[in-house]
């Protein structure tokens, strides 16, 4: 925990390398001081159908989920902080958006294995 979903449409794949873009994603959430490198994960998942306004637009959105409790401004900072980072590597990418979302304490379970 932290999460990082990456959505985006498939064409980004054609210009831009996708382990990059997720390296980036985790970075950010480093540099954000509002996470600890060891509990964050990234994961990408392409799309062949979208519709946005324009045809032939692309498009990287990215959720962040953490558990509850992060002030407002902490969640702010990461945002940008992903944002920024992100359209410096995907300058030709039309739409780059990023959202926080807050989960469960209680109702978030996971299970990992010793190792």
């Amino acid at each position: 925990m932290p999460h990082f979903v990456i959505e985006y449409s498939r064409e980004i794949e054609k210009t831009y390398d996708l382990n990059k873009v997720m390296k980036i994603a985790y970075d950010s959430g480093v540099e954000s001081g509002v996470m600890q490198a060891e509990d964050i994960k990234v994961r990408a998942r392409p799309y062949d159908f979208y519709r946005i306004l324009n045809d032939g637009d692309s498009f990287l959105h990215v959720s962040v989920f953490l558990l509850e409790g992060r002030t407002a401004a902490q969640k702010e900072h990461v945002a940008v902080i992903l944002r920024e980072n992100l359209q410096v590597y995907l300058m030709d990418v039309t739409s780059i958006s990023v959202d926080i979302r807050d989960m469960n304490a209680q109702a978030y379970k996971k299970r990992l294995l010793a190792g």
